[in-house]
């Protein structure tokens, strides 16, 4: 199978407008547990990731692939893998974003990179984006796709990590169908590992529905809101590093340093390392 070809999108741009409506931010606070701690009232800041409530997918229902997602082509490279994730991301937060802004995203295609894993070929695709508002770029973001084959019978997975046990705040996370359900509903994604079992463990082979990486991001950085909430998070990177199951709780988990970074992971019901972050504040 020859990709190289994908790395004609490199360079490739869309620009899209949306506005920071109130009710989306009011349903994440009420799924997260935090509408007595989180505004939606006009000009409220909007907590951090709490923009991927915007600029959500919005392909026809006739153009939605057998996973749920909208088939490939347009401005992603056309992948032929089956299998696609959010790999992670870094976020520089220049300044907040705020309820009844109106936005432009201009999105462009920084890398795409072939490579050959263990399971067979793996495609890397890094978009850029730049969110702006009547004053400029508010926030920078790089967000990783990363895309694979199904898993060959027998194949193996790769060694899992080790979590940090030296957290000094962690809150314990049940990540039921409801949970899931909802932030596919708010975030608009109709990747059906996130809901649909039967499609998730006889298709994709995964023992449980898949918690969203993103949602994991969210509640690593909630995390940190509830335990330093006068903190102003400047810069934020995370990882994934193993998939999460709702058949399990999991554990989000912090640690301060003293050079204004905070170090945060979140790990399995068995310790094992399956997001690792960092976030500047100050």
């Amino acid at each position: 199978m020859d990709l190289q070809h994908l790395t004609d999108w490199v360079g490739r741009t869309e620009s899209r407008t949306d506005h920071v409506t109130a009710t989306p931010v009011a349903a994440l606070a009420a799924t997260l547990d935090r509408d007595a701690d989180v505004s939606a009232d006009p000009g409220a800041p909007l907590p951090p990731l709490w923009h991927w409530l915007y600029f959500t997918p919005l392909a026809p229902q006739r153009e939605i692939g057998d996973d749920g997602h909208a088939k490939r082509g347009g401005f992603l490279p056309p992948v032929p893998l089956p299998r696609r994730m959010w790999a992670g991301g870094r976020l520089e937060f220049l300044r907040p974003l705020r309820v009844g802004d109106a936005l432009t995203r201009l999105s462009r295609i920084a890398s795409v990179e072939v490579k050959e894993g263990r399971s067979g070929k793996l495609v890397f695709v890094t978009v850029r984006h730049e969110y702006t508002d009547a004053a400029g770029v508010a926030l920078a973001e790089e967000h990783d796709i990363v895309y694979r084959d199904n898993p060959q019978p027998g194949a193996k997975s790769p060694p899992p990590q080790s979590a940090p046990a030296d957290a000094v705040f962690s809150r314990e996370i049940v990540p039921d169908p409801v949970l899931l359900f909802r932030y596919s509903a708010l975030t608009f994604n109709g990747h059906r590992i996130h809901y649909d079992r039967p499609y998730v463990t006889e298709v994709e082979g995964y023992p449980g529905l898949v918690v969203h990486g993103p949602l994991i991001a969210t509640l690593l950085l909630d995390l940190l809101s509830r335990e330093l909430p006068q903190a102003r998070v400047r810069a934020f990177e995370f990882r994934a590093v193993r998939p999460v199951f709702d058949i399990h709780r999991f554990t989000v988990c912090g640690k301060p340093a003293d050079d204004g970074t905070v170090a945060l992971w979140a790990c399995d019901h068995e310790g094992w390392l399956t997001m690792q972050a960092q976030a500047r504040i100050d």
